[in-house]
């Protein structure tokens, strides 16, 4: 890793700066989790189900 600043972001780009983009970067690159469908019915049956105990989580 070179520490030049014409590392492929804006002219007058900080360290700090640099390293959010490329960390935002590395999060954009990983895989999401599916949206809707079955898994979302699921995951949002599971909440359900398991805060009916708990009075003292309602609204």
């Amino acid at each position: 890793m070179s520490d030049s600043p014409a590392d492929d972001g804006p002219e007058g780009e900080t360290s700090i700066q640099r390293a959010l983009r490329l960390k935002k970067a590395a999060l954009d690159a990983k895989p999401k989790p599916p949206r809707g469908g079955r898994f979302q019915r699921e995951q949002a049956a599971a909440h359900q189900s398991s805060s009916k105990s708990k009075p003292w989580m309602g609204r």
